[in-house]
């Protein structure tokens, strides 16, 4: 889901992660640092004077005593300082080799050897979860660092803030942003044994998620009867939001069904769920009243021991320990938007609110309160009827998918046939679906994306016994996306430190561009001739939903900066009283009820550190990309958009559909679409 080739060569070459408690003291003084700048000035010329001065301060400053002297530190400058021109493209291009054949290698190895905890292979055993946290490249900084190439990189290629990037970036050529995603944004020195520290802990935070089951068939009713399917298993909360959303097909019985999900949702949230309903069948469980049954006799029930909350604390003090050695970015959150984004934190956050507070929300909200015939409730934020007629029932669809996708290898078969259903040449949908891996996951799904030429992006999605499920094609659909994009830009892009998008937020856009195409794939009609207005109205709703999530996301982060200290109590807390009054502000005033949580009912705030409004944005860019796609054919569009590769994103936007990112567009389409919805 994330920017892969760029990500793995600053990982690689100016190593992004953090260390210690305290940050180093520099070892070359400021006298060398001069005596040697005036040397290369001396030997290149005044026109390499702006890459001397950098260079020379970037290497510098992450130059350790163990490195070597300060003779050893002069004599590394005059030896690996190249000139521009066609020497320096050189070194830019073997960079770009080694990123890839290390990169690539590395990745895939991690990739391989994570298949136990990733994948849908039976239980995990303490070996498996030991290997999980081991990090293969845990030792790739430090030996990075210590033979020198990774001052290499710091020595010949500038590293640009963000603010530079805003101003210079729209008149370089595609050299020199290739030589500007060499040199990264944000170079720190990591030891291996910080390094397999965060490893272990991001993995534990993976298995908790991937891990936390409902068995469904255990939930029962305000009148203790089953609710669902006795083999119904679905993970929090990618699953529980899905199957709600399904409910609204189900006219008889889906409401009662649909507020029992919800309360489980709220259970989890507050961690009043019982222990022992988590990935386990052996009792039943009354959502309403949270008793715990055993064989129709009430048992006594511990409730999760804050495990959620303790796993979120883990990540945020994992990724702390950068700050003291990021003097550019020093928070997570400003590493997060400046870097990761290249979009400033207030801006994502000032369209945020312009969308959240914009007056079509209650318009929209009153359409969905006639088309449903009730009050809204607040599980409505997923409600998924406006794009489509949602009297396709969910059961109909999960017969057609398994008819159609028995197991895993069926569904990669048959990936050409959907690429070209999407306008992709035979071809180029050929040569796209060769490079895709179909694996059963052991989560929701996700696509672990290629590093190197040489290997397969990986696409996981559940696959239940029986054959895969309309669920798991849905979500299969939006990590195929993620998996064209993979290829596109790591096989067709001119310079590998190119390869990959400005941000999550552009692999999000078209993958939920691919999964509202699932239908169009199955082959099942839309009836409303309508649909096409009514999809503006439902990316819209969908971005109303992810928006207020993502606020609680940031406004988390911010909150465990200023509680560094916190207990996992205390930060459960403190996130239920953001998820309130992020609800009380924009959702209370159109669904008539205060004080809901659900807001922080997402996975990823406790195994994706603040990736969540990468969604958010995805929904803007999707929206726009959409409207600009309207009366051409996705796949050579799609191409011609991904091969920008990794710019800024305003420039990336600009090439892709004539226009910066904003949500004005979408508000103006959602006016129209309303005149004629009704």
């Amino acid at each position: 889901m994330k920017n892969h080739s760029a990500w793995l060569l600053v990982l690689i070459l100016t190593l992004v992660f953090p260390i210690r408690s305290q940050e180093p003291v520099r070892f070359i003084d400021s006298g060398t640092a001069q005596k040697v700048k005036a040397e290369l000035l001396q030997k290149h010329g005044e026109a390499e004077k702006s890459r001397v001065e950098r260079g020379v301060e970037q290497a510098a400053g992450l130059w350790r005593q163990e490195d070597g002297g300060t003779d050893d530190f002069a004599a590394f400058c005059r030896e690996n300082f190249v000139a521009g021109g066609a020497a320096l493209e050189t070194l830019a291009d073997k960079l770009d080799f080694y990123g890839e054949a290390i990169g690539g290698h590395f990745t895939e190895m991690a990739l391989d050897k994570d298949q136990p905890v990733d994948l849908d292979w039976g239980e995990i055993t303490p070996l498996d979860s030991a290997m999980n946290g081991f990090d293969p490249a845990a030792h790739l900084s430090d030996d990075l660092y210590r033979n020198k190439c990774a001052f290499v990189s710091l020595l010949n290629f500038p590293v640009y803030t963000l603010a530079e990037k805003v101003a210079q970036g729209p008149t370089w050529d595609r050299r020199q942003w290739a030589y500007a995603r060499i040199a990264g944004s944000n170079p720190t020195r990591l030891p291996a044994e910080v390094s397999q520290e965060i490893s272990d802990i991001m993995a534990a935070a993976g298995r908790y998620v991937s891990e936390y089951n409902i068995c469904m068939g255990s939930v029962l009713g305000p009148d203790l009867e089953p609710l669902f399917p006795s083999d119904m298993k679905l993970l929090s909360h990618w699953g529980l939001r899905d199957e709600l959303k399904a409910r609204y097909a189900d006219a008889q019985g889906g409401l009662v069904r649909q507020h029992a999900i919800y309360r489980v949702m709220e259970r989890i949230i507050r961690q009043e769920i019982p222990q022992e309903m988590i990935n386990s069948d052996r009792f039943q469980w009354n959502p309403f009243s949270n008793y715990l049954y055993e064989s129709g006799r009430q048992v006594e029930a511990q409730r999760e021991p804050d495990t959620r909350y303790r796993t979120f604390l883990e990540t945020f003090q994992a990724m702390r320990r950068i700050d003291p050695y990021s003097p550019l970015y020093p928070s997570h959150i400003r590493r997060s938007f400046d870097v990761g984004r290249e979009i400033p934190e207030k801006e994502v956050e000032a369209m945020f609110r312009e969308l959240l507070a914009s007056p079509q929300v209650r318009k929209v909200a009153a359409l969905i309160r006639r088309r449903l015939g009730r009050k809204l409730q607040p599980f409505d934020i997923w409600y998924p009827g406006l794009r489509r007629d949602a009297a396709v029932a969910e059961e109909e669809l999960d017969k057609i998918v398994r008819r159609k996708y028995p197991d895993a290898a069926a569904f990669e078969k048959d990936l050409p046939a959907i690429l070209v259903k999407l306008g992709f040449s035979p071809e180029r949908a050929a040569f796209v679906a060769a490079r895709v891996q179909v694996d059963p996951a052991r989560g929701s799904g996700h696509n672990a994306q290629a590093q190197g030429k040489k290997f397969k992006s990986r696409l996981r999605t559940r696959v239940p016994q029986g054959g895969m499920n309309y669920k798991g094609f849905n979500i299969a659909m939006h990590e195929f996306g993620h998996a064209v994009e993979n290829i596109l830009d790591l096989h067709l892009i001119d310079h590998y430190s190119l390869a990959g998008v400005p941000n999550g937020a552009f692999t999000e856009a078209f993958a939920f561009i691919f999964q509202e195409r699932d239908l169009e794939v199955l082959g099942v009609g839309e009836a409303d001739p309508r649909r096409k207005e009514l999809k503006v109205l439902d990316t819209f709703w969908n971005a109303y939903e992810i928006m207020g999530v993502s606020l609680v996301d940031m406004q988390a982060w911010h909150w465990l900066y200023d509680h560094p200290q916190a207990t996992p109590t205390e930060l459960k807390e403190a996130v239920i009283a953001i998820a309130r009054k992020v609800w009380n502000r924009y959702y209370a005033p159109v669904f008539g009820m205060r004080d809901q949580v659900i807001l922080a009912v997402y996975s990823h705030m406790i195994d994706y550190t603040l990736y969540l409004p990468h969604y958010a944005l995805g929904n803007v860019i999707q929206f726009q990309i959409e409207d600009y796609l309207k009366d051409k054919v996705l796949g050579p569009e799609m191409e011609r958009m991904y091969l920008a590769g990794n710019i800024l994103p305003q420039l990336w936007m600009r090439n892709a559909v004539g226009s910066e990112i904003s949500v004005k567009p979408i508000l103006k389409a959602v006016d129209r679409a309303l005149k004629l919805a009704k």
